[in-house]
């Protein structure tokens, strides 16, 4: 029979290449588990080898004559266990006789079942230990061994040691000598160092202190994966104990940990993970990001908790045991601390605890301290202006409302005013129009089978799910979320507004609140516009209101009324005559600022409700705007006249304030407080003929074309940059607040000053030599005695 025949080929090399990717990656790992083996099992035997050269030196070895008797006893016992010798047969008392002379019968217990060499291993190498122990007189000292690296030759293993050398007795003495010197030099008193030393000394210090934490910043930011525990190393210099260096070492820190974080930290908020996370097996690479997200922010927890309690130090006036800082030295690691937490706040809105230091700063925003109210107000501000979606927003609004409540509304007015920097009224803006256009729908089955074919159907579904795709990838917050969040802001702003007005309307928080609704006016519910509107007319009736307040009044009552409440009919003819009273209390001092707040009246009073305005009011107007126009500075002179440009633009027939007949019965009392009845139209611009004449070129320009009727066209219409903008733009464009002069003045190069000689300056002779011996000295000096015509006036 012919043996079978191998079926196996071998691979071609067209094969070879056909080789799938996951078994050559299963080769590759096949052999480098091989190789790993490998490494494991000669460490295996290296780990055995130097736990037999360890127990060969650490074990002692038996003394001969106990093994003797061990031996000895148990031949007594074979012997009497043993059989008598006329028992036994000639064979097998040959064949004992013959084992006896063998050694592996004599040290062998009969009884065992272990194969011989294992008890004969055993015996032999107890002995040749003992052998190999070197015999020691009693009379010589006890040396000490220091056990080498073992020899392995085929015999086995040779431990090797060598002797401690051992000094003689004088040299211990001279050391003995020189250790009490040490003691007596420790016990002497430091040199006392001069100012200069110290001060060296404290900058070589400070300098070591920058290099090291420089040194572990710029290996964590290098590679924050790998580098993430040397976060603890440059967190613990947060506790530096070096009084001279501590304060400025624990600034540096904390700043510089602060900008570690805002580098590493990623854009997401780190979840702790589950048990079923942590039981499950991952990838290295996601073991490896789990481990620095998590010391990330155990650190960063920590970090926190350091900047808190240094800040409770400080306003509980606590000194702690260690007294390594001051009391005073406290309130700049304090400001240094809130600056921190300010910056965090603002560029970490999304990571980890941010609602703690939300807790920590709100309260901050009413501090005694002016420098660290500042600080944390301007961070709220700066979250406001740069959160888009409003989750951080919200946050905050509420521990503000919390606060104002709790302290029982004492607290300081620019607490509240931070709420006008909040990013609502653009996007109900923006909702406002997508509720008005018509929100694109998906079709349903039903109506696709009815108006489609197969094939239009099977494109429209692909459309649909690419569509859907592309919303999913924009990774844009939904509106309706937006839309929530800041709808349930703004009911917190308007409770907590709402809440002063009812109850303390005679804090000082009261402007803040007007200037608020001022701004929010338009975005409250229809069904508080009565009530609203009649406490502001009370507030304003009252007396107790400043100026700028009342004016805050009005133009909260009119965003009111332009908004949703159109539909309400309401005459607002006591905010006019309120407003048209109280104008000429503006002038170039103080109240100057209150200008801006007035244009905004009037653009909401007559640009925006043009079709409720009648034209006796708005002469009225214009002739009291025109007079006030005198009175200001020109940056309020340019918007006030940018006003009246827009009312004759806006406003038929008002062209007759330009001629000087008058128009129809009475007389203009410019003294009545009512706009209705102070016959405006009997009247004319003369303040534009002065106006003309201003030192600004500005107001010059603006004179000249409302004398002109305010045309739109020709050689005296206004250039587009002024006539494209709104007043309030012009009043602040050609503010004098920064001590500038806009346009800016053309320097103007200073005269040759006439040169003129000392000598035959004057014509008068007499003068000229009077002053030519004063100049060579020869007049004496002559004592003034004003008591001459006194004495003179008695001797008469």
């Amino acid at each position: 029979m012919k043996p079978r025949k191998n079926t196996k080929r071998v691979p071609s090399f067209r094969k070879l290449l056909r080789t799938s990717k996951i078994k050559l990656d299963n080769k590759l790992k096949n052999k480098q588990y091989k190789q790993q083996s490998a490494a494991k099992k000669y460490r295996k035997e290296q780990k055995k080898l130097r736990e037999a050269v360890r127990d060969a030196i650490s074990k002692k070895p038996f003394p001969l004559e106990e093994c003797r008797k061990n031996q000895a006893e148990k031949r007594e016992e074979e012997e009497d266990d043993a059989l008598p010798l006329d028992m036994m047969d000639e064979d097998d008392l040959k064949l004992m006789e013959d084992l006896a002379l063998k050694a592996s019968f004599l040290t062998r217990d009969l009884s065992s079942n272990e194969p011989v060499h294992i008890k004969k291993r055993k015996h032999e190498s107890v002995i040749e230990k003992y052998e190999k122990v070197p015999r020691r007189m009693q009379t010589e000292p006890e040396k000490e061994l220091i056990h080498l690296l073992p020899i392995k030759d085929k015999g086995g293993i040779i431990p090797q040691t060598v002797e401690k050398p051992v000094l003689n007795g004088a040299q211990d003495e001279e050391e003995d000598t020189e250790m009490e010197d040490a003691e007596d030099f420790n016990e002497e008193p430091l040199p006392v160092l001069t100012p200069e030393e110290m001060a060296a000394q404290r900058r070589q210090k400070v300098q070591e202190r920058k290099i090291h934490i420089a040194a572990l910043a710029s290996a964590i930011l290098s590679d924050p994966d790998n580098n993430i525990k040397k976060l603890k190393e440059l967190r613990a210099m947060l506790m530096e104990q070096d009084p001279n260096v501590a304060v400025i070492v624990r600034k540096l820190v904390m700043v510089s940990l602060m900008e570690i974080f805002k580098d590493i930290a990623p854009s997401y908020k780190i979840r702790p993970l589950t048990e079923a996370e942590k039981a499950t097996k991952v990838k290295k690479e996601t073991q490896k990001l789990r481990e620095f997200e998590e010391g990330l922010v155990s650190q960063y927890k920590f970090y926190l908790e350091n900047l808190e309690q240094t800040i409770k130090d400080w306003k509980q006036r606590k000194l702690k045991k260690s007294n390594v800082i001051s009391l005073k030295a406290y309130k700049g690691l304090a400001e240094i601390a809130v600056k921190c937490l300010c910056e965090l706040l603002v560029a970490l809105p999304h990571f980890n605890f941010h609602n703690n230091i939300i807790v920590l700063i709100v309260p901050l925003m009413n501090d005694a301290s002016k420098m660290v109210s500042e600080l944390c107000c301007e961070a709220v501000k700066k979250l406001f202006k740069q959160d888009k979606l409003g989750c951080a927003s919200l946050g905050v609004v509420k521990v503000i409302s919390g606060l104002v409540k709790g302290r029982n509304y004492d607290v300081r007015p620019e607490v509240l005013k931070v709420f006008l920097h909040l990013r609502i009224k653009e996007v109900e803006l923006q909702k406002d129009s997508e509720d008005i256009a018509p929100k694109k729908k998906f079709m349903t089955y039903k109506e696709k089978r009815k108006n489609l074919s197969r094939m239009q159907r099977k494109w429209k579904k692909a459309e649909e799910k690419l569509e859907r795709e592309l919303l999913e990838a924009e990774a844009s917050e939904s509106k309706e979320k937006k839309l929530k969040l800041h709808t349930e802001t703004l009911n917190i702003v308007f409770v907590t507004y709402f809440r002063i007005l009812k109850k303390a309307q005679k804090s000082p928080l009261l402007p803040a609140v007007l200037e608020g609704l001022a701004k929010f006016a338009h975005l409250i519910n229809v069904e508080f516009f009565d009530d609203l509107l009649i406490v502001l007319h009370s507030l304003i009736a009252s007396g107790d209101l400043s100026y700028r307040e009342s004016l805050h009044c009005i133009l909260s009552a009119f965003h009111i009324l332009s908004g949703q409440g159109d539909v309400l009919n309401i005459d607002p003819m006591k905010f006019y005559t309120h407003l048209y009273k109280t104008l000429f209390s503006l002038h170039a001092g103080g109240t100057n600022d209150d200008i801006g707040i007035v244009l905004q009246c009037l653009d909401v009073m007559f640009a925006k409700r043009r079709k409720q305005v009648s034209q006796q009011r708005a002469l009225a107007f214009l002739k009291r705007l025109s007079t006030l126009a005198l009175h200001v500075l020109p940056n309020s002179s340019v918007g006030i006249l940018a006003t009246n440009r827009i009312l004759m633009q806006t406003f038929p027939r008002m062209d007759l304030l330009l001629d000087n007949e008058s128009q129809g019965s009475g007389v203009y009392l410019p003294e009545l407080d009512e706009p209705e009845h102070c016959n405006a139209q009997n009247t004319a611009l003369w303040e534009l003929h002065l106006l003309q004449r201003h030192y600004h070129p500005t107001v010059q320009k603006f004179a000249a074309h409302l004398i002109a009727g305010a045309p739109t066209e020709g050689s005296a219409a206004l250039p587009l940059d002024l006539s494209q903008r709104p007043a309030t733009e012009h009043f602040e464009a050609y503010s004098m607040r920064g001590m500038t002069f806009n346009p800016p003045v053309a320097s103007v190069t200073p005269r040759r000053k006439d040169t003129f000689s000392q000598m035959d300056s004057f014509i008068d002779e007499e003068l000229n030599n009077q002053l030519q011996q004063h100049r060579s000295g020869t007049v004496g000096q002559k004592l003034l005695d004003f008591a001459k015509h006194l004495k003179e006036s008695s001797l008469l």
